[in-house]
């Protein structure tokens, strides 16, 4: 299965260990359809699919620096086009 790394400039804490990597896995339909099933708002629901191809929480991915966020996006958006 593809997946992008994405490194970290800013490095979070999961389950008291230091993530400076994130690896997300190729998106298939099936994640887009939970997304839509999801309540919340749009960038709510964004980082529950984002956390759902890193494998880890929402709340880690919460953690991220903004300019560590927008990287992370810019990687899903590589798989979307």
């Amino acid at each position: 299965m593809e997946t992008a790394s994405v490194k970290l400039n800013f490095p979070i804490q999961v389950n008291g260990k230091a993530i400076e990597e994130l690896s997300l896995r190729r998106p298939k339909v099936r994640d887009r359809l939970a997304v839509e099933k999801m309540t919340g708002a749009e960038a709510e629901k964004e980082i529950r699919f984002i956390a759902n191809l890193c494998e880890v929480t929402p709340s880690d991915i919460e953690e991220l620096d903004m300019s560590d966020y927008v990287r992370v996006q810019e990687a899903l958006a590589g798989f979307l086009s």
